[in-house]
């Protein structure tokens, strides 16, 4: 089909709010280290990056510890993930289930996820919220080079046999604009994540959504049948 596109979902701050995951599990990693904690707004500004790439950001005067760092990071992660409360730390945003399942039953569009996230933790995700059955390709950072890095986008082109030019991708920060922008693909920023609205602008975003009911139409903008 010569309509046939392809919607490249990031998952921390655009899928999943895992804010509050994140934040807990940076603050434990860091005082398993004896290092004080990052602020919040320097520990979400790294969130879409692979570990050894956001450690080398959050921790530059300790270049000893940021192996140690990674690893004290992954750990607490996943003792949150195990907690009795763990699957309210992920939860999905408003609207976001719906606009997936609307998309998944179109015969022209299919789902692919690019994520700074391990395998382990995106398995977690996609079984906890049942959204494994929906998405064609699932890129993370244990594969490629941490994002803005275009290969999680090449490789979902790949799987899906979707040219670039009928691909767009969704997400929070820069490094997705930046990523999807390098892979020669549309990139849309959402406003309910972890990196300022502006900041999407001038990365290049082709628009801003508000919500995730918007996201229909802005696909048919960017993305007119050819």
């Amino acid at each position: 089909m010569t309509d046939l596109r392809l919607v490249i979902f990031d998952v921390d701050g655009t899928l999943i709010d895992s804010q509050a995951h994140i934040l807990a599990a940076m603050e434990a990693g860091f005082a398993a280290n004896g290092l004080a904690s990052p602020d919040r707004a320097a520990i979400l500004s790294i969130v879409g990056l692979s570990l050894p790439v956001a450690m080398a950001r959050l921790a530059p005067d300790h270049p000893e510890a940021q192996g140690q760092l990674v690893e004290a990071y992954k750990d607490a992660f996943g003792a949150l993930r195990r907690s009795p409360d763990g699957a309210a730390l992920s939860p999905l945003f408003p609207g976001a289930r719906e606009v997936l399942a609307r998309l998944a039953a179109e015969d022209h569009t299919m789902l692919a996820i690019a994520t700074g996230k391990s395998r382990r933790g995106m398995d977690h995700i996609l079984d906890l919220h049942d959204l494994r059955p929906l998405f064609q390709s699932v890129q993370v950072a244990d594969d490629h080079p941490s994002k803005p890095h275009p290969s999680m986008v090449e490789a979902c082109l790949r799987d899906t046999g979707v040219a670039a030019g009928r691909a767009v991708i969704l997400g929070d920060t820069t490094y997705d604009i930046d990523m999807g922008r390098a892979a020669g693909i549309h990139a849309l920023g959402v406003t309910w994540g972890y990196h300022p609205p502006e900041s999407l602008t001038r990365a290049g975003a082709s628009d801003l959504l508000h919500s995730f009911d918007a996201l229909p139409a802005a696909l048919d903008r960017v993305m007119a049948p050819a």
